[in-house]
């Protein structure tokens, strides 16, 4: 349906809000607004060149795609143009009205209000379309979608004047040509780039890499004018050819870094990046990136993640997902078949072994990047770990054919620190074990400081040997796949017996079974007390300085565990916990020989326990009753 009527519309408040950022953070790195534009100029003809696979009749008769940057002094004007897809009026108000992002938000809510802090918070946003703001007070767009009749333009206009930011208006406009037109009406102070020269050296600082050609009027000196005068002739100002089908000696760490703000609309320069030409059975080539920076979006996982795919040098989707597993979501880049069909769809992806075979290939490369870079520069894996490390963990139960390489690239909190920095990989730990220790041993928790305190460590941290302090959800999920490394089983200190095997002396060994024979009436009458509340009561000497410990039996889910399925709304199996007692410990001992209030005590050991282990008491207000009696008999009140 054609609207045949202007309308005013208002923005988003979160477009309202970084447009005001744009302005005032992003100044000192003004010329991206031009490698935004014509990013996303690139973009509409990738996506133009895809459907027209289906609908020749899209390209009008025209399908030499190009982007014309050109400039009006006079007019004091920049306009961006292309003859790509070209957006309908519905999209346009979609595109240019709301930020359709996951995360936004959580964005907005890290923003500090510190200009150099919130410019790098913005570049891991991305900035798109609204970085035109940055050099423009006027801004007016003219896009009709390809398919569409002429009078089904539409021209978009805002202006950042006091009286009128925060509102756009949306109108009909004839349009005989397909594509969109952007025109910047730029800001005082900007005159600067009003010149073919300077214009020229922005797109080929940022934009030499786009596929398609960036044209520009060519310049000849004027002997009358004494100045370079602007022809009718037409130029390319780029290089205009897929930088992933260059040799690698060929291309610049300055095109590779280049090209990854392209592909990955990322503000910052990428952490590291693989390329390479795959030939046998399957051809392909595979330029792939990781970023410095978390995306926002990066924990929704039904945020469309992946790479983009090209057949023979044609752009087919954004966001392949299937070519990358789902813990390694992160990526950037693009793979160009040259097996695939040019109609490959979504769905023929979700079946084809060519793409299982690139997916593999994709994978085993980028494993191969992060293994080069955990051995020979630690201090980038170091931040590379701090913003993917928990994801890549998922792969060990998503990527069975990967998980020796994935344990290998693991890195976690330990004792050996008692740092929540994760920094100790499991090599790490094995090349630090006692003489005698044959397993890993971890204790798993909500947070790094109950990890670090939990009572379940005490004979560990007596003795000297290493725990693995566990304090990501993703944990229980790692160690629920990865029993063994190396030929050493991983073991939590919070389920099952103690068994320290080697570890132990004869005479510790004896000591144990001494007391647990001493100690027999009393666990009982413990055990009678307590009731269903407990599968067991036991003697340990995993204690040193608590008097009781919860632990889980070999085969029962762990109480961490059971405690995150309740948090996501899913029932954990009912299992009851083992309390074990210190011997040593003053509380014990005391009530050993306690009758009158027996009871009271056994249910306070129990509460602590469960509250040092990190779970909740189902009565709160009873526990506090009941301490607050034994605290007022044992003063004698």
């Amino acid at each position: 349906m054609t609207v045949n009527t202007s309308e005013t519309l208002n923005f988003q408040a979160e477009v309202k809000q970084l447009l005001h950022l744009m302005i005032h953070s992003l100044y000192s790195n003004r010329e991206i607004f031009l490698r935004e534009l014509i990013s996303n100029a690139s973009d509409a003809c990738d996506k133009l060149r895809f459907e027209a696979l289906n609908n020749g009749a899209l390209f009008e008769g025209d399908s030499e795609l190009k982007i014309r940057v050109s400039f009006d002094a006079e007019a004091r004007t920049i306009t961006i143009a292309d003859n790509g897809i070209g957006m309908s009026r519905d999209e346009v108000v979609q595109n240019l009205g709301t930020i359709a992002k996951s995360g936004t938000k959580e964005f907005f809510s890290r923003l500090t209000g510190d200009q150099q802090k919130d410019a790098h918070l913005i570049g891991q946003f991305g900035v798109g379309f609204y970085s035109s703001f940055i050099v423009a007070d006027k801004v007016t767009v003219v896009t009709r979608r390809a398919g569409l009749s002429a009078d089904q333009g539409v021209r978009w206009t805002c202006s950042m004047a006091a009286d009128e930011a925060g509102a756009y208006t949306v109108e009909p406009e004839e349009k005989t040509t397909r594509g969109t037109e952007i025109t910047l009406h730029l800001r005082e102070g900007e005159d600067d780039l009003l010149s073919s020269w300077k214009l020229r050296q922005i797109v080929r600082k940022y934009s030499d890499h786009i596929v398609q050609p960036i044209v520009m009027k060519k310049e000849e000196w004027d002997e009358e004018k004494k100045a370079q005068v602007l022809t009718d002739e037409d130029e390319s100002v780029n290089q205009a050819n897929a930088l992933w089908t260059r040799a690698k000696n060929d291309i610049t760490e300055d095109e590779y870094k280049a090209f990854y703000k392209h592909v990955g609309h990322d503000y910052e320069d990428p952490l590291a990046w693989t390329h390479a030409k795959v030939e046998g059975k399957h051809e392909y080539t595979q330029l792939l990136y990781v970023p410095a920076h978390a995306p926002f979006d990066m924990w929704d996982r039904n945020q469309r993640h992946g790479i983009k795919l090209y057949v023979r040098r044609v752009f087919i989707m954004d966001d392949a997902e299937k070519l990358m597993p789902m813990y390694l979501r992160f990526i950037r880049g693009v793979v160009d078949s040259a097996d695939l069909p040019l109609n490959v769809s979504r769905e023929i992806l979700q079946e084809s072994k060519d793409i299982d075979t690139i997916r593999a290939g994709c994978t085993k490369k980028v494993l191969g990047m992060l293994e080069d870079m955990a051995e020979h520069n630690k201090e980038k894996y170091a931040t590379f770990w701090s913003e993917f490390g928990r994801v890549l963990k998922e792969g060990m139960g998503e990527d069975h054919s990967n998980r020796e390489k994935l344990a290998k690239l693991l890195r976690f909190a330990s004792t050996h620190t008692d740092s929540p920095e994760q920094t100790v990989s499991l090599a790490d730990y094995l090349g630090r074990m006692k003489e005698g220790q044959d397993k890993v041993y971890y204790v798993t928790a909500e947070t790094f400081n109950a990890a670090k305190n939990s009572p379940h460590l005490e004979v560990f941290r007596k003795k000297g040997i290493e725990v693995l302090l566990l304090a990501d959800r993703v944990d229980e999920w790692v160690v629920g796949h990865l029993t063994e490394f190396e030929g050493k089983a991983l073991q939590s200190v919070a389920k099952g017996g103690l068994d320290l095997g080697k570890l132990e002396d004869e005479a510790e060994k004896k000591e144990a079974e001494e007391e647990a024979g001493e100690f027999k009436d009393f666990v009982e009458k413990v055990k009678s007390s307590l009731g269903e509340r407990v599968k067991e009561v036991r003697v340990t000497h995993r204690l040193t300085d608590s008097p009781a410990c919860l632990v889980a039996d070999e085969y029962d889910m762990g109480g961490n565990l059971a405690r995150i399925l309740k948090s996501v709304g899913q029932e954990a199996p009912m299992s009851k916990p083992i309390l074990e007692v210190n011997p040593k410990h003053p509380v014990i001992l005391r009530m050993k020989y306690e009758d009158k209030r027996f009871d009271d005590w056994a249910a306070v050991l129990f509460d602590q326990a469960l509250l040092a282990e990190g779970g909740q008491l189902e009565d709160p207000a009873g526990f506090v009753k009941r301490v607050n009696g034994l605290m007022l008999e044992m003063s004698g009140a």
